[in-house]
């Protein structure tokens, strides 16, 4: 009998034990997931905050009155969490040339009302009875006392198809003679001769518009929306750079909207690349 107390005690010890063990992994997991959730960038406007160092890396809104509100030192050390921790060109000594260039003094803030960056969400639609993929470009445009997003650009390889560069030489075939006008334009029958090169007839100064194209075939049902497969976001506001931002859905504290591409470029460099995302923009 005094043996058999002994041995149950022992089993009683050992599955209390198991059972308190199990009870505080679920406590730390469930703590661990939380912090996950709360350091997570969910959304862009969260992103631009965590940026300026008006939230900081746990999502705790920080009151403009507070001396944390933007402080260099303490952004300094929450915008390394915004970059993608996996990728060797946002997770390196370019990255902490950009944190210590952008906190040198308190001008290099991204504003969602401050211009220069661009939304690209990519969506499948339906073309010619097969399914294609076709890139939006969208701006942010102020309207009255508020704003909207707005449709500056949209890439399709079928559109850029219909208008390939060809060289130079190819280009200097394909014109009117300055005496045509004489001649009541009889050799204007030369421009719809080879109507793949019609856009060589044109001003130096023409730039295909594929959005107008875009909105043409729209119109005519040749292009039928489908569904949206993907968002980033191309920043150019930050003083001599450029960034990306991509989501991540991925386990750890490394996920959400993080940076996923950075590049050095020089003010009056990106001017010529803006064009790419917003061709009709004013200087």
């Amino acid at each position: 009998m005094k043996n058999l107390l002994i041995l149950l005690t022992i089993v009683t010890f050992i599955t209390v034990g198991s059972v308190n063990a199990q009870t505080y992994s679920i406590i730390g997991d469930a703590e661990a997931d939380e912090r996950a959730l709360y350091t997570m960038t969910k959304q862009m406007s969260q992103f631009m905050s965590r940026f300026n160092y008006e939230e900081d890396q746990y999502g705790k809104k920080i009151h403009p009155d507070s001396s944390d509100y933007r402080n260099k030192d303490k952004r300094k050390t929450a915008l390394p969490l915004l970059f993608d921790m996996e990728n060797q060109r946002t997770n390196g000594s370019l990255r902490d040339f950009f944190i210590e260039d952008l906190t040198k003094d308190n001008s290099n803030y991204f504003e969602f009302l401050g211009g220069e960056w661009y939304s690209e969400v990519s969506a499948t639609f339906k073309w010619k009875g097969k399914s294609v993929d076709i890139s939006m470009i969208f701006a942010i445009e102020k309207e009255n006392l508020g704003s909207k997003w707005v449709l500056t650009n949209v890439f399709f390889s079928e559109f850029n198809k219909l208008f390939p560069k060809g060289d130079i030489a190819e280009q200097q075939k394909h014109f009117l003679h300055p005496m045509s006008h004489e001649l009541d334009f009889m050799n204007i029958y030369k421009i719809f001769k080879t109507p793949e090169c019609i856009e060589y007839y044109a001003s130096e100064s023409y730039s295909t518009d594929y959005l107008s194209i875009f909105f043409y075939e729209i119109k005519q049902g040749n292009l039928v929306f489908e569904k949206i497969n993907g968002e980033k976001f191309h920043v150019f506001q930050i003083d001599n750079w450029y960034f990306e931002v991509s989501w991540f859905n991925r386990s750890g504290y490394n996920t959400g909207w993080l940076i996923s591409n950075l590049i050095y470029l020089k003010d009056e460099e990106k001017k010529e690349l803006i064009k790419y995302y917003q061709p009709n923009i004013s200087e």
